[in-house]
């Protein structure tokens, strides 16, 4: 059988693959008959010899291909890539052997992809999107919930905040949260004293609101994390950082990179938000970035000098970039 999982939520897709394998069979028997190929330079052939396999000392065998499906996705000029060889995978979905299980992993992929097409109709495809807004938050009181434990409206609305959408990290904020609490009602104050993430979420989120234009948001972050003594030099690196970032993500856009050659080419984890950089690249021209680029130098210059005072060369630079 051929399963094809894929989306943002790569929490969510690994708890279906760890699902999907505990019936399968026992651990240990499995762990001895799954073959993973990573699918940069995985030929079809080579793909078809792992799924004929016959599974050993077991009842069967599970074959998984990761990114695959990205290797298709849509390059300059928004052309896709020809699916070449890749197609004939189609016409072996209905041959692959009864015991093999083979499960295509994959991060975003748009509907367009033209292997995704291909494949869809002889399939199980299941999309993991991360959960957002009202659909987070019941996430989180569910996960809560699952540990004995609850959490005030106010608590889990500044954990999401803080944490975003990475379920990974929610988790294990998630986890801290509820053995701090000892089984009493988890409130926000909890949140601000546990959550090791926050000062750091606050840091990236109010990079976020400079760089997205969101003024009255990055003043209030900028301003919460100096009164909580943050070093000015410290938020400025990542602000420097961070257009230094978008001045090459912008570059390689114009290369025509898939997403996955982009990550790379930056140097990026893959859990590495690249959707949202490439978003904010969009909101500014070249000479723009490089203008603001320019102007963060600057400040950094005018605060070791002692032109300016660090908050007002803050204030003043973020009037700037967000200009």
């Amino acid at each position: 059988m051929l399963y094809i999982l894929f989306g943002a939520d790569d929490f969510s897709l690994r708890g279906r693959l760890e699902e999907l394998k505990r019936g399968w069979g026992d651990e240990e028997s499995l762990s001895i008959n799954t073959t993973l190929f990573e699918a940069r330079q995985l030929t079809l052939p080579q793909l078809i010899n792992a799924c004929d396999a016959v599974p050993f000392l077991g009842e069967n065998r599970l074959v998984i291909v990761e990114r695959l499906l990205s290797r298709f996705e849509q390059k300059a000029g928004g052309r896709y890539p020809e699916i070449g060889e890749w197609g004939a995978l189609g016409d072996y979905a209905s041959k692959i052997p009864p015991t093999t299980q083979l499960i295509l992993v994959d991060g975003k992929i748009a509907k367009d992809n033209p292997l995704l097409k291909r494949l869809a109709p002889v399939s199980k495809v299941q999309e993991f999107s991360l959960p957002k807004g009202a659909k987070l938050q019941q996430w989180v009181h569910s996960q809560v919930a699952n540990r004995e434990g609850s959490i005030s409206p106010r608590a889990l609305k500044l954990l999401t905040e803080l944490a975003g959408e990475n379920l990974w990290i929610l988790t294990n904020e998630i986890e801290k949260l509820c053995l701090y609490a000892k089984g009493r009602h988890i409130e926000e104050e909890d949140v601000q004293q546990v959550t090791s993430y926050a000062r750091e979420a606050n840091i990236f989120a109010m990079v976020d609101a400079v760089v997205e234009r969101r003024v009255p948001t990055a003043m209030q972050l900028l301003h919460q994390l100096l009164a909580e003594g943050i070093a000015p030099p410290y938020l400025l690196f990542m602000l420097t950082r961070q257009l230094r970032l978008m001045v090459q993500a912008k570059e390689l856009s114009a290369q025509g990179l898939s997403l996955m050659e982009k990550q790379e080419q930056l140097g990026l984890s893959p859990t590495y938000p690249i959707d949202r950089l490439l978003r904010q690249c969009a909101g500014y021209s070249m000479p723009r970035l490089v203008e603001v680029y320019r102007k963060l130098l600057e400040t950094d210059i005018a605060i070791k000098t002692g032109k300016w005072k660090d908050e007002l060369a803050l204030d003043l630079l973020l009037a700037e970039v967000s200009g």
